[in-house]
């Protein structure tokens, strides 16, 4: 009937926590699925896991971590579909190296009710380092100077804008990828080598936003605008060099914008949270992710 109202568009959940996940190379050969991993179904509702006393040769533990990912269309009239995915990680310990009382990776994101509308509302609260340390020493982080910026994405564009197209973002993150490339220039005869990826890692520009009008665009940054400390070791922004055991990038969020999901046809938006990522390098090497959270979803018209 001509007179029917506009179908609701009918939304594709999507949402993913772990715990720990990764691979030793050294000394032993050990790949650790992913703990505690939980994956929303398409259609939303609420999964949680919970992995207890975890300990893999003496090399990492913890002694309770889990996760939950949620997806449901808020109550609230006029308001969007709302995705939830949470990690926690307890009594962390890393070669009694790297340690937190807790660490908390949670994200959540609001996909707009309007089917014309992709772009969602992101949210890093709740998310925090408890206690951590390195070789005892407290990673500090200043927040009347913005160390940590959990607002990092800022308010939903209102034109609908991807964040890889809005220039609050792209300031944030051309600022902060210049703060590290600053910090690697001003020691070169101290840091040089060991943060070899750096320059390549953390290279955007305004320009390079603009070079990419319209196309796939994928971003790495953190919240984490600067980490320290009286701990052994050399720092860039949130990458944290330690001598004699490798490197940590703190809250590192990966963004990607696809102006076509080939599953849904329509514009869509990825995030993805790794509260610690550690590149293992010397008696123990390998690479290991602590407390991930993932989201992005889409909408289309039911029937469409």
């Amino acid at each position: 009937m001509d007179n029917d109202p506009p179908k609701s568009p009918e939304h594709h959940y999507h949402s993913e926590a772990t715990v720990l996940r990764g691979h030793l190379h050294l000394p032993l050969r050990q790949h650790i699925h992913p703990q505690a991993f939980a994956r929303l179904p398409e259609d939303g509702g609420y999964i949680s896991q919970h992995a207890h006393d975890y300990e893999l040769e003496r090399v990492i533990s913890y002694t309770r971590g889990y996760t939950q990912v949620a997806g449901n269309q808020e109550i609230k009239h006029g308001r969007g579909f709302n995705t939830l995915a949470t990690a926690v990680v307890e009594n962390l310990n890393v070669l009694d190296v790297v340690t937190a009382d807790r660490v908390v990776a949670q994200l959540s994101t609001e996909h707009p009710l309007e089917r014309d509308k992709h772009t969602p509302r992101i949210s890093l609260l709740g998310t925090r380092f408890e206690n951590l340390r390195i070789a005892g020493h407290p990673v500090i982080f200043d927040f009347d100077h913005g160390d940590l910026d959990l607002d990092f994405f800022g308010a939903r564009p209102d034109d609908d804008t991807p964040y890889t197209r809005n220039p609050a973002f792209i300031h944030k993150v051309t600022r902060q990828h210049a703060h590290i490339r600053r910090q690697h220039n001003e020691h070169p005869e101290t840091i040089a080598g060991l943060f070899d990826d750096l320059k390549d890692r953390f290279s955007r520009t305004e320009e390079s936003f603009a070079d990419s009008d319209g196309q796939e665009e994928a971003v790495e940054c953190s919240f984490v605008n600067q980490a320290s400390g009286y701990y052994p070791g050399h720092t860039c922004g949130h990458v944290i060099h330690i001598p004699h055991f490798g490197t940590l990038y703190l809250g590192v969020l990966h963004i990607h914008h696809t102006p076509s999901h080939p599953q849904w046809k329509t514009p869509a938006t990825t995030v993805e949270l790794s509260m610690i990522k550690m590149r293992l390098g010397c008696a123990i090497a390998g690479t290991t992710d602590v407390a991930t959270a993932k989201t992005n979803g889409g909408s289309k018209p039911i029937g469409g």
